[in-house]
């Protein structure tokens, strides 16, 4: 269910419309004489939103990766973690 509120209701119920973000994980649609002006989440429900996008953004990236045929083998993957496990756990500080 889409949740729609009057931008004025950010000011006069704002514990309301909080506890509702909270509550649903869903955010809640404030309009301002009538037409679409901001949108209110909880944190929690923006940062799975987030990393959600982020995800899809590397999938995206690995799906033109395959199709453009920059993949690697199993064995150049192993080596190329080793190497960077290597170079982390090889720093020294001074």
């Amino acid at each position: 269910m889409i949740n729609i509120r009057p931008s004025a209701a950010i000011r006069k119920n704002y514990n309301e419309i909080s506890e509702l973000c909270k509550r649903t994980g869903e955010p809640v649609y404030l309009t301002k004489n009538g037409v679409g002006d901001l949108v209110v989440m909880d944190v929690e429900a923006f940062a799975r939103l987030e990393s959600m996008l982020k995800l899809k953004e590397k999938l995206l990236q690995s799906e033109i990766d395959i199709q453009r045929e920059r993949t690697y083998s199993v064995e150049e993957t192993a080596v190329a973690m080793r190497k960077a496990i290597s170079e982390v756990t090889n720093v020294t500080t001074e």
